[in-house]
C-alpha cells in the first residue's frame, strides 16, 4: 500500500487542507472531487492519502475536534470472545461470528489460482491481481464495519467493559486456529473498544482469562468437568446451569470490578 502524509498544520496558518463540498483541496494536488462519506466537524490538521493495492485512492483526515461523553448507563459488563460465536455478553446478548473469510473464500482462490497462471507483469496478470486485491478489500471492510458497529453498542450501554486480556500473538502460533484467530480480529475489536471508551468516558478493563470458561459463577468451583461441551455449563460442586460462554463473561465481569 503506498501513502503520504501532509504536514500537521499550525493553528496560525493557512490550512494547506480543505473541504468544500464534494472536493477537498490537498498540497501539490490542488482541488480534486472525491466521496465524502460524513461530515467533518473540527480543524483539519493533516490528511493521509494512501493508494490501495486496488488502485483505489483513500483520504484519512485527522481532526481536532471536542468529543462530548456519553450519558452514564450504572451497567457494567462482561464479554467473552469466540470462533462460533463472536461475542458473547454476561447479560445474554450474543454476536455472531460472520466468517467473512470463509463466506468469500472459494472465490478468492478461484481468483488466486487463475492469477498463478498469468505471466507475472503482464497486462493480464495486473487485471487479475486488481481483481483478488478487491476481494480481499471487501473482507476487511465488511469486518471493520461489524466491528466498529458492535464495539459502539457496547460502548454505548456500558460505563464499564471487561475484556480478556489474550495473548492473540502466541494463540495465531497454534496452526490449526490461526486462520479462524486471524479472521475474527480480537485484537482489532479490543482497540476500538479502548480508544472508543476513551473518548466516550467509559473503562475498558482487561483481565487474565485463566479458568475463566471452567469456574462456577455461583459458587466459584473450579474443574474441567464443569465443561461438560463446548456450549453448556454444568458446576460439579452445586449443580449451577448456564451457557458456557455466558459464565465465562459473567466471570470475566465480576474480575473486572474485583480489580
Amino acid at each position: 500500500m503506498q501513502s503520504y502524509t501532509t504536514n500537521i498544520e499550525k493553528k496560525n496558518q493557512l490550512p494547506e487542507v480543505s473541504i468544500a463540498g464534494n472536493r477537498i483541496k490537498l498540497p501539490k494536488l490542488g482541488w480534486v472531487r472525491f466521496a465524502n462519506s460524513r461530515e467533518v466537524q473540527g480543524r483539519i490538521l493533516n490528511a493521509t492519502v494512501r493508494r490501495t493495492p486496488s488502485g483505489k485512492y483513500f483520504v484519512s483526515l485527522l481532526i481536532e475536534t471536542e468529543v462530548q461523553e456519553l450519558s452514564k448507563t450504572h451497567s457494567s459488563v462482561g464479554i467473552d470472545v469466540g470462533l462460533k460465536n463472536f461475542a458473547i455478553l454476561s447479560n445474554g446478548e450474543v454476536f455472531t461470528n460472520p466468517k467473512w473469510f470463509r463466506a468469500l473464500e472459494e472465490k478468492l482462490a478461484h481468483a488466486q489460482r487463475i492469477l498463478s497462471r498469468r505471466k507475472k507483469g503482464s497486462s493480464n496478470w495486473n487485471k487479475q491481481r486488481i481483481k483478488v486485491a478487491r476481494i480481499h478489500e471487501r473482507i476487511a471492510h465488511a469486518r471493520k464495519d461489524y466491528l466498529d458497529k458492535i464495539s459502539t453498542h457496547i460502548i454505548k450501554n456500558h460505563d464499564v467493559i471487561a475484556i480478556e486480556d489474550l495473548q492473540v500473538a502466541n494463540m495465531l502460533k497454534n496452526g490449526n486456529l490461526a486462520k479462524a484467530i486471524s479472521e475474527v480480529s480480537w485484537s482489532q475489536f479490543r482497540k476500538m473498544l479502548e480508544y472508543k471508551a476513551n473518548w466516550y468516558g467509559k473503562q475498558v478493563i482487561a483481565v487474565n482469562p485463566h479458568c475463566t470458561s471452567q469456574t462456577c459463577n455461583v459458587c466459584g468451583h473450579t474443574a474441567k468437568e464443569n465443561r461438560k461441551t463446548q456450549a453448556s455449563f454444568k458446576c460439579v460442586s452445586c449443580g449451577h446451569k448456564d451457557n458456557a460462554d455466558i459464565n465465562a463473561s459473567k466471570n470475566i465481569k465480576d474480575l473486572a470490578i474485583a480489580n
